[in-house]
């Protein structure tokens, strides 16, 4: 029987504009599900884009899903 395996944690990394990693001020944000991650990010796109987020790219653990993403209107 093959071993099951816990689900990913899923979570954004925040990039500048020259793609250098912005920090959190609350640190990194995590979701049990890919749903929650993109909730969040759809919610506070705005937040971001003003403390100097530029694109955001989503991560399963450490495996990169899909970005960078802008976050420009």
């Amino acid at each position: 029987m093959p071993e099951a395996t816990a689900p990913g944690v899923w979570w954004w990394r925040l990039e500048a504009a020259d793609g250098s990693e912005v920090a959190p001020p609350e640190g990194r944000q995590e979701f049990p599900t890919r749903g929650e991650a993109e909730s969040y990010v759809g919610e506070f796109w705005a937040e971001l884009a003003s403390q100097g987020v530029a694109a955001v790219t989503l991560l399963e653990d450490d495996r990169e899903v899909y970005g960078p993403m802008p976050l420009s209107a």
